[in-house]
């Protein structure tokens, strides 16, 4: 079709989908366009498109005071008309930014949002495509300090690529960006610098895994170790706040707390709280206000958080003046990577209510659940809570949907790496909570083709698929040449409506539950 026709049904709102469609833009140019990216800025239209399975912005224009600033190859389209050819990089994201406000990140404040990790930046799309419509707002630039590392990606790709993502699906609903499991000031800088909005402060390093096993003495001599003035507190002053209290949190949960509730919350959690209050601190002094907002996480240590902790936490939090708009706790049960939870669902849900409750009890903050790739039937106990908002952070269920498209399209490259990731997964497990068995993996030659794709409902190559992406896309042979990175993203360029419905119907999944 003619461009002027296409700008006509997008105004109309007669496109029905964002698929390819060809578009002439004189006798000799046609180009394939995704419809919904097709947008108008005054007189100048822009719009994604494909040619040679790589994907570019095109400008339209008659004169060029919106385009001039992109960077880009121009062709004379004829009547007057230019036509500018830019490659989808991160100085012409920026200029894109100044002209379409849907395009920029920003917090989404107290609302169901999910978190949509991905590690090969070519997975967005479909994740907009599966959230449209379904009561969650996608966080969609999402990556982790760790992530960073082993991928060997920077915080500005990983912007690049979700936000051309939103531009190629017309996403106008608002999205977020997450700077998740911060460390240092450091790392702050370092995402601050490209524009994510949402900082999730991991204070697992200050946070004392044995507290639940010290007894009362044991306990007193940790907690008075503590550096009261920098909780703008004292231990006489604490300990009225909480010892012999009782707290009513709703109609079905009260708190009495004891003094060894006071002492355990103390010693476990209390170097942690002075960690995320310089690091909330730190932030203030460089976010402009009202752009950004922050996520505490507890949930990468060892012990589980009470419900005391929990409300302990967060109303530390509050004294401090530390605003946050969701907190992840450790909770009961087993949240493994890239697999189900493991665990008693009725206990879980019994402590899962206690936890909403406190929430409410604040008003002020949301629960997330981290690992929450692929935790289908927790999920089904959260959406049955219909009561209080929710964040689900995923990422590794992204990279192995990836993987299945190889798997299905190129088997061969897919046994490669299936071989080479078993190779490594006892080393690479080492940071992460997982429980494969490398035994129960054969050598990839003994999968028939058919069985490669079914291989992804196993819980054992999952999880040594899952840990091992970072060597996956960042190891190189002796001519320097990536071992698998550049063929992994060109069978998804060569394949992505396969990859766009693995994730969709994937990620439906994940969805469904909170209906």
């Amino acid at each position: 079709m003619e461009l002027q026709t296409l700008i006509d049904e997008v105004n109309n709102n007669t496109i029905v989908n964002n698929n390819l469609v060809d578009v002439q833009i004189n006798n000799s140019i046609k180009i394939k366009v995704y419809p919904y990216s097709v947008n108008k800025f005054e007189d100048t239209y822009f719009f994604l498109g494909k040619e040679n399975n790589e994907k570019f912005l095109f400008v339209v224009y008659t004169n060029d005071s919106h385009s001039k600033n992109f960077v880009g190859e121009v062709i004379d389209a004829g009547n007057n008309i230019s036509l500018k050819k830019c490659q989808l990089t991160t100085n012409n994201r920026l200029e894109l930014q100044k002209l379409f406000d849907f395009t920029i990140a920003k917090p989404l404040g107290l609302c169901n949002s999910f978190g949509c990790g991905d590690r090969l930046g070519l997975a967005n799309a479909g994740h907009i495509r599966a959230i449209r419509n379904s009561g969650f707002k996608p966080i969609l630039a999402q990556q982790s300090i760790r992530e960073l590392t082993r991928t060997q990606r920077t915080p500005q790709e990983v912007m690049d690529a979700a936000v051309w993502a939103v531009f190629q699906e017309g996403y106008k609903d608002g999205f977020g960006s997450d700077a998740d499991h911060l460390k240092t000031f450091q790392d702050i800088d370092l995402m601050l610098n490209a524009g994510f909005t949402m900082y999730t402060f991991d204070p697992s390093e200050h946070v004392d895994n044995q507290a639940d096993h010290y007894n009362e003495n044991e306990l007193l001599e940790k907690v008075k170790t503590i550096n009261w003035d920098e909780l703008n507190d004292n231990y006489d002053e604490a300990e009225k706040r909480y010892v012999q209290k009782k707290f009513n949190i709703s109609e079905k949960l009260s708190i009495e707390v004891s003094k060894e509730n006071f002492l355990r919350a103390y010693a476990k959690y209390g170097r942690a709280i002075i960690h995320i209050k310089k690091m909330y601190d730190y932030l203030s002094t460089k976010a402009e206000q009202g752009k950004f907002e922050v996520e505490v996480s507890v949930d990468e240590t060892e012990s589980v958080t009470s419900p005391f902790e929990h409300f302990f936490f967060a109303n530390e939090l509050n004294r401090l003046g530390v605003k946050f708009i969701s907190l992840a706790p450790r909770f009961i049960g087993d949240f493994e990577k890239g697999i189900d939870y493991k665990g008693d669902l009725n206990l879980f849900k019994t402590e899962y209510e206690k936890h909403l409750a406190i929430t409410k009890y604040f008003g002020s903050y949301k629960i997330s659940l981290h690992s929450g790739s692929d935790k289908f039937s927790a999920y089904r106990v959260i959406g049955s809570l219909k009561d209080a908002y929710t964040h689900v952070k995923t990422a590794g269920t992204s990279y192995l949907e990836a993987l299945k498209v190889v798997a299905a399209k190129q088997p061969d490259l897919f046994r490669e790496i299936l071989d080479f990731s078993k190779g490594l997964y006892e080393t690479e497990k080492r940071s992460y909570h997982v429980s494969a068995d490398i035994n129960r993996v054969k050598p990839a030659k003994e999968y028939s083709d058919a069985e490669l794709v079914d291989l992804f409902n196993s819980n054992d190559v999952r999880q040594v698929l899952h840990v091992t992406f970072g060597k996956v896309l960042t190891e190189k042979n002796s001519s320097g040449e990536f071992l698998f990175k550049d063929k992994i993203i060109k069978c998804l360029k060569e394949n992505e409506d396969t990859h766009y419905e693995f994730i969709i119907n994937h990620f439906k999944k994940h969805l469904e539950p909170f209906k």
